[in-house]
């Protein structure tokens, strides 16, 4: 008995998958170019200047102070030039680093760094260094308040600025966070320094790359030596003294600032009795000058 088979039912169409490369892909090269510029200019030149500030412990607590006096004399412009040159740089190098890591952007695989100890590290020690900046700044300013107080550390305080830092970083937990942080932030900007010329071009043969390398090892342990001249100038500061040097220095400011008071409010009056005297009346008679009298002649 002959069977007939059922009719055959169309297999669904799926749609065909969108190929079209995401926005992170198309504009690769200049993200790429963004992200390594980041790490140089503004970061890494704010290392620099952030550990060579601290390392001027060293020098006593008056050479510290007034470092952090010349940093603070620009006022409410402060906190702009910090989100500008800072926060907001960093941030973005944080992102994009995120998005290499997790994928979502292609790393510089084309390169034989790419496969070596120093591209892991230098992720690990970009992980490491981003969340030990969050650590810093919250626990410097004590953004929650009491939890960071309880379990060590004490509050920045500009006008006492050695004393306040030796107190933060007393505990040995913490001492031993800021050296690990720190060390990390070093790697991976001078260990950048070698990546970037690859990203830009300046190093391609394997000559030119060994020559980047040593340039980046001497400054990574340049960087090194200060940060840790940093932390262990803290730790040598005798807090009570500290506080008593920036006592003095405070009052010293504040007469100086009492003294430049009137100076700069005879400053401001003197427009403006200018102004006055521009405003009177022209009609005014003006007063002539008393004639020349005669001399008498010498007898």
């Amino acid at each position: 008995m002959a069977t007939t088979s059922a009719p055959k039912t169309p297999a669904a169409e799926t749609p065909a998958a969108d190929s079209s490369p995401s926005f992170l892909i198309r504009h690769q090269f200049i993200i790429y170019r963004l992200f390594s510029l980041a790490g140089l200019i503004p970061i890494g030149a704010y290392v620099c200047v952030h550990l060579l500030t601290n390392a001027s412990i060293v020098n006593g607590v008056s050479t510290f102070q007034d470092q952090v006096n010349r940093i603070h004399s620009l006022g409410v412009v402060l906190p702009l030039v910090e989100w500008t040159f800072i926060f907001i740089p960093i941030l973005f190098h944080a992102a994009v680093g995120w998005l290499i890591i997790s994928g979502a952007l292609p790393n510089t695989g084309a390169y034989p760094y790419a496969s070596n100890i120093r591209y892991t590290m230098q992720r690990a020690t970009g992980i490491i260094a981003f969340v030990f900046i969050l650590f810093h700044v919250v626990q410097m300013h004590h953004w929650f308040g009491g939890p960071l107080k309880e379990i060590g550390g004490a509050q920045f305080d500009p006008e006492h600025a050695a004393s306040s830092v030796a107190a933060a970083i007393r505990p040995f937990w913490i001492t031993v966070v800021y050296t690990v942080g720190m060390l990390a932030a070093v790697y991976h900007f001078a260990n950048g320094l070698w990546s970037q010329g690859i990203t830009w071009g300046l190093w391609t043969s394997p000559a030119a790359q060994q020559r980047a390398s040593w340039i980046s090892g001497i400054v990574g342990v340049g960087l090194a030596v200060i940060g840790m001249s940093a932390i262990i100038g803290m730790h040598r500061v005798d807090i009570e003294q500290a506080t008593e040097v920036e006592n003095v220095m405070l009052e010293q400011k504040a007469a100086v600032e009492s003294l430049e008071a009137p100076a700069a409010a005879e400053t401001v009056d003197q427009p403006e009795n200018a102004e006055q005297n521009a405003e009177q009346p022209a009609d005014q008679p003006q007063q002539e000058a008393p004639p020349d009298v005669p001399k008498s002649p010498p007898e």
